[in-house]
């Protein structure tokens, strides 16, 4: 069986942390399980942080610098946990996100952040946010762009995203914005890099009518699902949790179109889009 994955710690503040766990854990001759008792977290939580899947906390940082004689390592580097670009209640979503080998995602309303061209996500935070100054929606932007850079690798993590048909027929921006969303979002297609499927209006009722869902799935760690709000967002790892989620995502994928058929829809929605931008 293989070794658990090795991180570079200069990668990021939790990698930094994660690997440090990992070493002052096996020096003191503890397995996952012993040390999370203390914490009140299972064996899997510590495994997660080791992997860097998960943000320490403040409190649990404290404790491991008492239970490891860490000489206050964790509370210190700590800190720079919380030092993110992204809300707080993403922050740790995203944090796990880029360090995932799968992300599947079912989005409802709107092009997932990872797959949104740069004009649409400048719409969407001016959406969210119609009184921000244009330096702070310039930085919102920036973040978005500069997580979507997770795609540059060709082939991981490994992104499957199905979309509902309201997706493509909102006009987010107007109809030249979202000839170019959808555009970018074809030449993803085309370029093998992401798989996308269409959940039609014609599938009536389905099993995510409560809303968005991401599920992420690690080499050396358990697997996460996301959930996302108005403002709000839950990471769950519970095992069980999880498993009902992924049963979530497998009937939205039995009821969309397949990958092909999703192609081409989305190609013919930017088609009609680019005609009417044209025209206006």
């Amino acid at each position: 069986m293989p070794g658990p994955k090795k991180l570079d710690p200069s990668s990021s503040p939790r990698a930094l942390l994660g690997a440090e766990l990992r070493h002052r854990r096996e020096a003191a001759g503890l397995s996952q399980e012993e040390l999370g008792t203390p914490l009140f977290v299972s064996g899997s939580f510590i495994g997660q942080l080791e992997a860097g899947t998960r943000r320490m906390q403040a409190d649990q940082a404290q404790k491991l610098d008492e239970v490891l004689g860490a000489d206050g390592f964790f509370t210190r580097n700590c800190v720079a946990l919380k030092q993110s670009k992204y809300p707080d209640h993403f922050a740790e979503a995203a944090e796990a996100e880029a360090v995932a080998e799968t992300i599947r995602e079912y989005s409802p309303l709107l092009v997932p952040g990872l797959l949104q061209a740069e004009v649409y996500a400048r719409t969407v935070f001016q959406g969210y946010r119609p009184t921000a100054p244009e330096e702070t929606i310039d930085e919102l932007v920036a973040a978005r762009i500069e997580r979507a850079g997770l795609l540059v690798h060709p082939t991981t993590p490994m992104v499957w995203t199905v979309l509902d048909e309201a997706v493509l027929r909102r006009k987010v921006g107007g109809p030249s914005v979202m000839a170019e969303a959808l555009h970018h979002l074809t030449r993803l297609i085309h370029q093998r890099r992401i798989i996308v499927q269409v959940l039609p209006f014609s599938a009536g009722g389905h099993a995510a009518m409560g809303g968005p869902l991401k599920l992420m799935a690690f080499p050396d760690a358990p697997p996460l699902a996301y959930l996302d709000g108005l403002g709000s967002g839950q990471l769950l790892d519970d095992p069980a949790a999880v498993r009902a989620y992924e049963l979530t995502y497998d009937l939205l994928v039995a009821s969309a179109l397949s990958p092909e058929a999703s192609l081409a829809l989305i190609e013919s929605v930017a088609e009609d889009y680019a005609h009417e931008a044209h025209r206006i």
